[in-house]
């Protein structure tokens, strides 16, 4: 069962992305938001009922799967943007920088490697609003996570564009949607000069200007 509702405020594509995220037995929960100056801001609430699989995973593989329901969630948000993630499971980390794991667990690792993602812990008593989340029970329709990404490479989440596709597409055609955002548009231009397309790889100038 999915619940999910948008905050009061909209977001600031130049401020990087934060998401709050915990887990209960049988449903999780994640908060999308912004650091203006020192005030967090929501953007973004979700929280999900897991099925009779999910509910069985250890709590090690539910934080990850709260932060892979948290990327799918809110993916046009994240792609192509700075994103802390913040988890209440210290062990997360470790699970990210194991070598040997589970199918199940290196397709989220994957997933995870398509975004400029941070992982920082938070003591649960902090992260109140994503552990309140995790232990609502809704009724809303039901809408059950997909944990098993259906393009091996990833590139593709639930049959979602690629989320360099419109840069590479201006990259190629200088032109973009007429239907994107104004803001998304300020965004892609002022990106597209640190990037460059040599089909078919997508090549990003580092700091020191070396490819």
């Amino acid at each position: 069962v999915l619940n999910f509702c948008t905050g009061n405020r909209p977001p600031d594509w130049n401020q990087p992305f934060e998401i709050m995220c915990d887990t209960s037995n049988h449903t999780i929960g994640a908060v999308l938001g912004q650091r203006i100056g020192k005030d967090p801001h929501v953007i973004y609430y979700a929280s999900l009922m897991l099925d009779n699989t999910q509910s069985n995973y250890t709590t090690t593989e539910k934080e990850l799967l709260v932060v892979v329901f948290a990327l799918e969630k809110f993916y046009h948000y994240l792609l192509g943007t700075k994103v802390v993630v913040f988890s209440d499971h210290a062990s997360l980390k470790y699970l990210l920088s194991k070598k040997e794991a589970k199918p199940r667990l290196i397709r989220w690792i994957l997933l995870l490697q398509e975004f400029d993602l941070t992982i920082k812990d938070k003591n649960g008593a902090k992260n109140l609003m994503a552990d309140h989340l995790s232990r609502l029970v809704t009724n809303n329709d039901p809408s059950p996570l997909n944990d098993e990404f259906p393009n091996e490479h990833l590139h593709i989440v639930r049959g979602i564009t690629p989320w360099y596709a419109d840069l590479v597409n201006f990259l190629v055609t200088g032109s973009l949607p007429r239907d994107m955002s104004r803001a998304r548009k300020d965004k892609i231009r002022s990106e597209a000069k640190y990037f460059v397309w040599d089909d078919p790889y997508l090549w990003k100038f580092c700091s020191d200007q070396i490819i």
